[in-house]
């Protein structure tokens, strides 16, 4: 049995305590209706104030609403989806976050509205999110993908779909298809604030029957070609049964020639961007990752 106490520090299990507060841990067990209003809550719960110098916009791009986040000046375009397992979240729920990476990253963001399941199925999430990024990447500045979590998933998709088209992709302790029998999900089966029983529900959920195989729209491990993909950079947590699926899809695309880098985060858990203003290790990672974006914009360029 993993021991957690050893792996997570006290600022990190007082975020923990926090978050189940708000969103329980059997919270899969209730309604969709039920999940998302403690979803809402947890978010808001954890909201922060918008940066000075940021401009916020919402609109529809080929149908699809978004909102647009333009700092003072912008060298770049980030697209990002949020988590939420495919269910959960929406433009309220990851506000303050997107805030945050457009200013620090000087990066206009553009914020996907997608359809949620269960009452739009696979692959309207993903179709969403492609018909965004298919119509940004014809703007003046390299198009960069970003998600956390199922949004992860979603953009890693669509990076698929138009591979040799956008700048790169970060992907923050994404689902990407791995085996659930074997690796993170055995080791950290039962992990703080998503277990392996979550995963398997969300995955459920997504779909009118069976989940898929070889349909690197629903995962994109299930690819069978990993050449051509940009430049990528995996955030995985440590403490997640998800951890593996970023250190699989690097290992892929490296073996096919491309350009990955897996940065396992040390003692964290899934959804830790949320306490990226109260915990030290969320923080630096957070600064990792608009780094990392900030970096694939310069090389975009």
């Amino acid at each position: 049995m993993t021991d957690y106490d050893a792996l997570i520090d006290e600022e990190t299990w007082t975020f923990i305590r926090a978050t189940e507060a708000h969103y329980a841990p059997d919270a899969s067990s209730l309604s969709v209706t039920e999940q998302r209003a403690q979803y809402d809550a947890l978010c808001k719960a954890f909201d922060a104030d918008h940066p000075q110098g940021l401009h916020t916009e919402e609109r529809t791009i080929d149908g699809v609403p978004v909102r647009l986040y333009t700092p003072e000046s912008a060298k770049g375009t980030v697209l990002f989806a949020h988590g939420g397992g495919f269910v959960l979240g929406g433009l309220e729920s990851h506000d303050s976050i997107c805030a945050e990476l457009s200013v620090r990253s000087g990066c206009r963001l553009v914020a996907v509205d997608y359809r949620l399941a269960p009452e739009y199925r696979h692959p309207a999430p993903y179709d969403d999110v492609l018909s965004v990024a298919a119509a940004l990447i014809d703007s003046e500045h390299p198009l960069i993908l970003v998600g956390d979590s199922a949004g992860a998933t979603l953009v890693a998709a669509v990076a698929h779909a138009l591979r040799g088209r956008v700048g790169g992709q970060v992907l923050i302790y994404p689902y990407l298809g791995a085996d659930m029998d074997t690796g993170s999900y055995v080791t950290h089966a039962n992990a703080p604030l998503l277990t392996r029983a979550d995963m398997a529900f969300f995955e459920g959920i997504r779909c009118d029957g069976p989940a898929p195989k070889g349909d690197p729209s629903f995962a994109p491990l299930h690819d069978t070609n990993f050449v051509g993909l940009p430049q990528t950079v995996v955030f995985s947590a440590q403490c997640d049964p998800l951890c593996d699926d970023g250190r699989v899809y690097c290992e892929w695309i490296t073996a096919a020639g491309g350009e990955a880098r897996w940065v396992n985060e040390a003692g964290l858990v899934h959804g830790y961007l949320r306490a990226r203003h109260s915990v030290v290790r969320a923080r630096d990672s957070f600064s990792r990752i608009i780094e990392s974006v900030k970096k694939m914009v310069d090389l975009a360029s």
